[in-house]
C-alpha cells in the first residue's frame, strides 16, 4: 500500500512502519510487542469508524473515550483552518488574551453550574488536573492555612500521567515506575466499585458505605490537614465504574462538613458523555474545581480546561500576586476556535440530549439482551453512552478470572477479528462510543459481543474438559 500525501510522498506503508518501530515511543505499549509485529496504522476515520491496512473498523472507543462528536468533521477541519490563517498562535500571559480563548472560556463558563465562572485553558487531561492540584495549594495558602496539602484520591482512581498526577492514581504500576513517588500528602478511599466490593449490600447501601470511608480517611488524617478529594463522577478508565446513586450527595456532604474542596475529574465526562452536559447533574452534586478535556474539543487538538467555582476564585484573585503557572499553548487560538464549534455543533445537533434521551438507554438496554444471562457475563452496567461488560468466572460468587488467562483480552481481540474496536481493562470490557452512533451500529455491537463472548467461553469450556 502507497500513502500519497504532501507530506508523505510515496512512502510505503512498510516503510513507515519500519520508521515507526526505529524511533516512534509509543504511549503504554511495551517494546518487544513493537518488536514482535509492526505497529498497526490508522491512516483515515469517518463518523464511527476508523480505517487502516485496507480494514474498516467500527470504533466503539471513540478513540480514548474522546471524539464524541465522530470522525471526520468538515466544519471543525474548516475552522481550524480559517483560524489558523489568521492568528496562528498567540500567548495568553501577561494580561494577553485572543477572540477564541476569551469566547471559549465564556462558552465553558454558561454550560457549566451556575457556581463555576472562571476557566483556566490548558492542553491535556493531566495538565487540567495538576492546574486543579495548584489551585487548591494557592487557595489554601491564600487563606492561611498552608497545612491543608493532602489530596484524598480513591481505589481504581485515574487522573492522568505527569509526576503528580500519577501519584493519584490507582494503578499501582504507573505512580511507582518511574520512581519518583514518594509522597505522604495522597491518601486513599474506597472506590463506589459495587458489584466486587458490595457483598451482600444493595448499591444503596454500598455508596453510602463507599462514600463514608472518605470522612474515615479525612479524621484519620486530620481536617486541618486535608485540602481536597478528588474524584470521576464515573471511573472510567479503570473499568467504567458507575457509582450508586447515593453516594456523590454524600461525598459532597462530607467535604463541606470539613471544608475539604471537592474536585470533580470530568476529562471523560464533561460534554454529555452521561447524558448530561457535565456528570455532576447527573449523579446530583456540587463541585469546586471541575477539570474537562477530551470531550472540549473531541479531542480533533489537545485542550483542556480547569473550571473554578467563584469562592475559589475569589481567595486566589483576591490579591495582587502574579498566578506563577502556565503553559506555552494556554489558550491556543486554532484549539480554541475549534473547541468552540466542537460545543456548538454539540448544541446545535441536540447530541447530548440524544445521549440521555436515545442512545444510551438503548445501549444499555440492547447489552443487556444480549449478554445479561451470559455465563461470561456478571455485571453490565451503563451511564448515558459509557458501557463496562464485566466478566466473571462464577455469575453466582462474582469470581474473577486469573488476570494471567487475559480472558478479557481473548473477548475484545475476537471482537476486533469482526470489526469492533473495544477496549479490555482487566476482566471488563470497556465501551465509550461516539454520540453520533446509530441504533444499527449499536446492535452491531451487540452482536459482535455475543459471538465474541460465545467463542470465549467455549474454548474456556474445552480447557476445562
Amino acid at each position: 500500500m502507497s500513502i500519497q500525501a504532501d507530506l508523505m510522498g510515496s512512502l510505503t506503508l512498510d516503510q513507515l512502519q519500519e520508521f515507526d518501530r526505529n524511533h516512534h515511543m509509543h504511549s503504554f505499549t511495551s517494546a518487544e510487542a513493537l518488536r514482535m509485529a509492526p505497529p498497526f496504522m490508522i491512516d483515515s476515520a469517518d463518523g464511527v469508524y476508523v480505517s487502516g491496512q485496507n480494514i474498516r473498523l467500527l470504533d466503539a472507543m471513540a478513540g480514548l473515550g474522546c471524539v464524541n462528536i465522530g470522525y471526520g468533521r468538515k466544519e471543525l477541519a474548516e475552522t481550524a483552518a480559517h483560524v489558523m490563517k489568521k492568528l496562528s498562535y498567540y500567548h495568553s500571559f501577561a494580561a494577553v488574551t485572543n477572540p477564541y480563548a476569551a469566547a471559549l472560556s465564556q462558552k465553558i463558563a454558561s454550560l457549566a453550574p451556575a457556581h463555576m465562572n472562571k476557566v483556566f485553558i490548558s492542553n491535556s487531561g493531566s495538565e487540567a488536573v495538576e492546574t486543579a492540584l495548584k489551585l487548591v495549594a494557592l487557595y489554601w495558602r491564600t487563606k492561611g492555612e498552608p497545612k491543608r496539602r493532602a489530596i484524598i484520591t480513591r481505589d481504581y482512581a485515574y487522573h492522568g500521567s505527569t509526576i503528580a498526577t500519577a501519584a493519584l492514581n490507582g494503578n499501582a504500576e504507573m505512580a511507582t515506575q518511574f520512581g519518583f513517588i514518594d509522597s505522604t500528602t495522597i491518601l486513599r478511599a474506597k472506590a463506589p466499585y459495587w458489584y466486587r466490593e458490595g457483598g451482600d449490600l444493595t448499591p444503596d447501601e454500598f455508596g453510602i458505605i463507599a462514600a463514608q470511608s472518605v470522612e474515615v480517611t479525612i479524621l484519620e488524617a486530620g481536617p486541618e490537614n486535608v485540602a481536597a478529594f478528588i474524584g470521576e463522577p464515573v471511573q472510567g478508565t479503570m473499568g467504567i465504574i458507575v457509582p450508586p446513586a447515593t453516594y456523590w450527595p454524600e461525598v459532597e456532604r462530607i467535604c463541606r462538613k470539613y471544608g475539604v474542596l471537592l474536585i470533580a475529574d470530568e476529562v471523560v465526562t464533561g460534554f454529555g458523555r452521561t447524558g448530561h452536559w457535565f456528570a455532576q447533574e447527573t449523579f446530583g452534586f456540587s463541585a469546586d474545581i471541575m477539570t474537562l478535556a477530551k470531550g472540549l474539543s473531541s479531542s480533533y487538538l489537545p485542550v483542556s480546561a480547569t473550571v473554578i467555582s467563584d469562592k475559589v476564585a475569589d481567595v486566589i484573585e483576591g490579591g495582587s500576586a502574579l498566578l506563577q503557572h502556565g503553559f506555552t499553548t494556554s489558550g491556543h487560538p486554532v484549539t480554541c476556535a475549534v473547541a468552540l464549534k466542537n460545543i456548538l455543533l454539540l448544541e446545535e445537533e441536540g447530541l447530548v440530549t440524544a445521549v440521555r434521551d436515545d442512545k444510551g438507554p438503548y445501549l444499555e438496554a440492547s447489552l443487556k439482551a444480549a449478554l445479561g444471562d451470559h455465563p461470561l457475563v456478571g455485571e453490565i452496567r451503563t451511564s448515558g453512552l459509557m458501557a463496562a461488560i464485566e466478566l466473571t468466572k462464577n455469575k453466582a460468587t462474582r469470581e474473577q478470572y486469573p488476570a494471567e488467562l487475559a480472558i478479557c483480552d481473548h473477548v475484545g481481540q475476537a471482537a476486533l477479528m469482526q470489526g469492533l474496536i473495544v477496549r479490555p481493562v482487566g476482566n471488563v470490557v470497556v465501551m465509550c462510543p461516539p454520540f453520533i452512533i446509530s441504533r444499527a451500529e449499536i446492535d452491531f455491537i451487540c452482536t459482535v459481543l455475543a459471538e465474541a463472548c460465545d467463542n470465549v467461553h467455549a474454548a474456556l469450556q474445552n480447557q476445562d474438559e
